[in-house]
């Protein structure tokens, strides 16, 4: 065989495997083009599930709002953080005047403004928590427009800066114990898991009515209301046992009823209500899961109808 016909197979060969080369080329990208499937983005529909990996990650940003929301609520006022103080001790007076002394309401042998303060105590600071904490996402709309950050630390901000109005009015508390001559009882090393359940029952109603309020600003003058008759549903002015046994029930459906109740119990050392307690724990507890869902669900209007 000579050197052409050589040359000549050699290239008839290369355009051969030439020619496979393109043909596995040109169906390899449409056989790559059909696998890959195509990306669809559309907004999540139901209930969204919490994404407490991006809460935790965020955790420093919530300890600055609610530093935030400390410093501008005394911020160019004469008083201060003594404002605190005075809310719930002017309340105290009133009421130890009105229903103590006129209306003659029973304190379970106590004095009554130690009884009642004891009642002012979680409920002034459940009644902030859910006044600020129901309006705080129409009052900061800019962080709901402008910033993107996990949006439950706007109304949970304002229940963790009632923490530090609670410590100022306890300490008040104690002042007023020591005038009474009255030692906390040693079941006073229960009140942290009723703080905690106070604190649960404030970031329900917080996270259920923050969202409400956007989507319905009906809500902005229904909050207030609800407060004032919520103080009255709660054992604040009159003790537990004041109601028909019957109907304690319907009262701990209320959750401060059992936790106001409990709140006298470890401080005072008086009998412990466990079904009343038990019930109002699970009512703050549902009200906090469902408070967590709905706003959650309806989060990704916020933007569009603050």
């Amino acid at each position: 065989m000579d050197e052409n016909q050589m040359d000549g197979g050699a290239m008839e060969t290369a355009n051969l495997t030439n020619d496979t080369a393109c043909r596995s080329a040109a169906v390899a990208v449409p056989v790559s083009g059909v696998l890959r499937p195509p990306m669809i983005i559309q907004p999540r529909s139901g209930w969204i599930p919490i994404d407490w990996r991006e809460m935790w990650e965020f955790r420093e940003l919530l300890f600055f709002l609610i530093w935030r929301d400390v410093k501008v609520r005394y911020k160019q006022t004469v008083l201060g953080a003594a404002w605190a103080v005075l809310q719930p001790l002017s309340t105290m007076v009133i009421f130890t005047v009105i229903f103590g002394r006129f209306a003659g309401i029973p304190s379970e042998n106590l004095p009554y403004a130690v009884f009642c303060y004891a009642g002012l105590l979680p409920w002034t600071f459940f009644a902030n928590g859910m006044a600020q904490g129901g309006q705080s996402l129409v009052n900061q709309q800019h962080l709901l427009t402008k910033v993107y950050l996990p949006r439950l630390f706007v109304p949970a901000a304002c229940v963790g800066g009632g923490l530090v109005d609670f410590a100022i009015s306890f300490g008040v508390y104690g002042v007023i114990l020591a005038w009474y001559g009255i030692v906390p009882s040693w079941q006073i090393v229960f009140l942290p898991l009723l703080v905690a359940l106070t604190v649960t029952a404030a970031l329900g109603f917080a996270f259920t009515l923050s969202a409400l309020t956007v989507s319905y600003r009906d809500f902005r003058y229904l909050v207030p209301f609800m407060v004032q008759i919520m103080m009255y549903l709660s054992p604040v002015v009159y003790p537990v046992s004041l109601v028909p046994e019957r109907y304690h029930w319907i009262l701990a459906l209320n959750p401060m009823a059992g936790i106001i109740d409990g709140y006298r119990a470890a401080i005072l050392g008086r009998p412990w209500n466990w079904t009343t307690l038990g019930i109002s724990t699970a009512s703050a507890c549902v009200l906090l899961v469902f408070g967590l869902f709905h706003f959650r669900r309806t989060e990704r209007k916020f933007a569009d109808i603050a």
